[in-house]
C-alpha cells in the first residue's frame, strides 16, 4: 500500500487524470514517446525565448541602415504613413533606435547583454546540474521555464514601461540567464533516464532538432510581432515557454519510477507490449541500478548525486567539455548575431529589413537539424563520437568561409551556403551536448551509479556555455572592425575544437584496429550496446 501511495504521489496530475478516466495504464513504450515529445517541447521554448535579442539588435541599433540603398526598416505602414507618431514620442521610433543602445558603442553595450545572459547561464549551469540529479526534476525543469517567460517578458516590458536604462536590460537577462541554466541538464537527465544507449546517438540526433526547432520558431515569433512594437518580441516568446513549463508540470514523468516501472516484473502489465528485447534492456538498465544503490528509497526527490569534481574524473568528459566551450562560441556567434549580420550585409546588391534578415535566419537553423540527425547517425555507424565530432567541426572551417565570401553573391547562394554551414557547426554542437552527455553520465566508472547524468551534462555544457558568452561577447567588439575578422575568429575556434578531440580520435582509431582483428566471440558488445569505444564498459 505505501508503494503505491508513493507512486500516486509522484506521478504528474496530468497523467494520473487521463489514467484514472482511461481506466488503464500505458506501455513502457508509450512513456518513452511522451518523454521524448515533452522534453522536445520544453526545451525548443527554452531557445524559442532566446531569440529574440538577436532579432531586434537592428531595432536597437539600426545606424548603418540609414545609408542602405532601400528604405529602413521596418517596411510596415504603421511606421511610413503616421508621421505624428515621431513627434509623440521620439524614443519609440524604431528607425532611430532604442537609447542606449543607438549610440556609438550600441554593438559592444549589445555584446555585453548577450555575455551577460550567457555567463549567468553557464555558471548557473554546474549548480543547476548537481541539483537536478538530487531534486524533482519535473519541479525543477518548471520552475525554471515559468522563472525564464516571467524575466523575457520583463526585459519585453521595457519598450511599454519607456526604460533607456542599460542597467534594467542586463539585470533581466542575467536573472534570465540562472533560470534557464535548469533547462539542458534536465532534460538531457530525463531522457537519460528513459533510454538506453542502443542508437542513442541517432535518436537523440533526432530529438536534439529541439535546438533549432526552437530557434526557427523564436525567431519566426520575434518577427512576426515586431511591426507592433519590439517589446512584444519578447513577450510573445516568454509566455510560451511558461505555457510549455505547465505542460511539464502536469505531464511529464521525469523517472520511471514516478509512474510505477521501478523494479520491473515479468508479471507487470506494462511489459506486455514490449519485445522480449526491449524488456531484458529494460530490467537490466538504470532502472534496477537505482534501487540498488539507493535501498527503499526512489523515484522523484529521493536521489544522490555525485559531486562536480567527482565527475569530472570520468574518462572523456574534460575533452569534451573543452570542444564543447569552442563549439558554442561558434554556434552562438551565429545565434545572437547571424539576423544582425544579414540586416548589414550587401546582399545581392541590396540590404534587406530586419524582419526579412530574421526569417531567413532561421534556414541555418535547418542545416543544423540536418547536421545533429546527421551527426548521431554517423557516431552510431562508426561507434566514434570523438572522431566524428572533430570532422564536423573541421569541416565547418570551409563552409564558414565559403560563406563569408560568396553569400554576398546572390540571396540563393547566401541560403545554400548557410545551410551548409549551419549543418557542419552545429553537427558536432548537437552530438556533444545529447549522445555524448548521456554516455559519459552512464560511464562504467560510475559503478552502477546513473544519477550523474544532470551532473556530467551541466559539467560539459556549463564549460561550453562560457565559450557560448565569449563569442557573442567578442563579436560585439570585432564587428565594428569588419566582419571578416569576426569569421577569423569563428575559423580559429573551430579548429581549436577540433584539435582538443586529437586525442581521443587517435584512441578511437587505436582501439577500432584492435578490433579489426580476428579475435573471441565477445567483441560485439559495443554494437549491441550502441556505445562507442571510447566511452564503452571497459575499465
Amino acid at each position: 500500500m505505501s508503494r503505491d501511495s508513493n507512486t500516486r504521489r509522484r506521478i504528474p496530475p496530468g497523467i494520473f487524470l487521463i489514467k484514472s478516466v482511461r481506466g488503464k495504464d500505458w506501455a513502457l513504450k508509450s512513456y518513452r514517446y511522451i518523454i521524448l515529445l515533452l522534453t522536445f517541447i520544453a526545451y525548443a521554448s527554452y531557445h524559442a525565448s532566446r531569440k529574440p535579442s538577436s532579432i531586434v539588435k537592428s531595432v536597437f541599433y539600426p545606424e548603418s541602415l540609414k545609408n542602405s540603398k532601400v528604405s529602413p526598416w521596418p517596411v510596415g505602414n504603421v511606421f511610413i504613413k503616421e508621421e505624428e507618431f515621431v513627434s509623440f514620442d521620439r524614443n519609440r521610433v524604431e528607425s532611430q533606435g532604442w537609447y542606449p543602445f543607438n549610440q556609438s558603442d550600441g554593438t559592444s553595450k549589445l555584446g555585453e547583454i548577450d555575455v551577460a545572459f550567457l555567463a549567468c547561464y553557464s555558471s548557473g549551469m554546474y549548480v543547476a546540474g548537481h541539483l537536478g540529479d538530487t531534486l524533482d526534476l519535473r519541479l525543477f525543469l518548471t520552475t525554471g521555464m515559468i522563472g525564464s517567460g516571467i524575466f523575457v517578458g520583463l526585459f519585453g516590458m521595457g519598450y511599454f514601461w519607456n526604460i533607456h536604462v542599460f542597467w534594467f536590460f542586463l539585470s533581466m537577462q542575467m536573472v534570465a540567464g540562472l533560470f534557464q541554466a535548469t533547462g539542458w541538464p534536465s532534460v538531457v537527465a530525463v531522457v537519460g533516464n528513459w533510454f538506453g544507449k542502443r542508437k542513442r546517438g541517432l535518436i537523440m540526433g533526432i530529438w536534439n532538432a529541439h535546438t533549432s526547432v526552437g530557434n526557427i520558431s523564436g525567431s519566426l515569433l520575434a518577427a512576426a510581432v515586431l511591426d507592433y512594437g519590439w517589446g512584444w518580441s519578447f513577450i510573445v516568446p516568454g509566455a510560451l515557454i511558461a505555457s510549455a513549463g505547465v505542460l511539464v508540470y502536469l505531464f511529464l514523468p521525469a523517472y520511471p519510477e514516478d509512474i510505477g516501472f521501478s523494479g520491473i516484473t515479468d508479471s507487470s502489465p506494462n511489459l506486455e507490449s514490449l519485445s522480449q528485447a526491449e524488456e531484458d534492456r529494460t530490467q537490466k538498465g538504470p532502472v534496477v541500478k537505482v534501487e540498488k544503490s539507493s535501498g527503499i528509497k526512489e523515484g522523484s526527490g529521493s536521489r544522490t548525486g555525485i559531486g562536480l569534481f567527482e565527475a569530472c574524473f570520468i574518462p572523456g568528459v574534460i575533452p569534451f567539455a573543452l570542444c564543447l566551450f569552442f563549439s558554442k562560441l561558434v554556434a552562438y556567434t551565429f545565434l545572437y548575431w547571424l539576423p544582425f549580420y544579414l540586416s548589414q550585409t550587401e546582399i545581392g546588391g541590396e540590404y534587406m529589413s530586419v524582419k526579412s534578415a530574421g526569417n531567413l535566419s532561421t534556414l541555418f537553423d535547418v542545416g543544423g537539424i540536418a547536421g545533429g540527425i546527421l551527426a548521431g547517425y554517423i557516431s552510431d555507424k562508426l561507434n566514434a563520437r570523438a572522431t566524428t565530432a572533430a570532422t564536423f567541426m573541421l569541416a565547418a572551417i570551409p563552409s564558414m568561409l565559403l560563406y563569408r565570401t560568396y553569400g554576398s553573391i546572390s540571396r540563393t547562394i547566401n541560403i545554400l551556403l548557410m545551410v551548409v554551414a549551419g549543418l557542419f557547426v552545429n553537427g558536432p554542437y548537437a552530438l556533444i551536448t545529447t549522445a555524448v552527455s548521456a554516455d559519459l553520465g552512464t560511464h562504467s566508472s560510475l559503478r552502477g551509479d546513473s544519477r550523474a547524468l544532470a551532473t556530467v551534462t551541466a559539467i560539459i555544457d556549463g564549460t561550453g556555455s562560457v565559450g557560448a558568452a565569449l563569442g557573442p561577447l567578442i563579436t560585439g567588439f570585432l564587428s565594428s572592425k569588419g566582419w571578416d575578422v569576426v569569421f577569423i575568429m569563428l575559423m580559429v575556434g573551430a579548429l581549436i575544437a577540433s584539435l582538443l578531440l586529437s586525442h581521443l580520435v587517435i584512441a578511437e582509431f587505436t582501439e577500432r584496429s584492435h578490433k579489426s582483428v580476428p579475435s573471441s566471440h565477445g567483441q560485439q558488445t559495443d554494437e549491441a550496446t550502441g556505445s562507442q569505444p571510447l566511452l564503452s564498459n571497459q575499465r
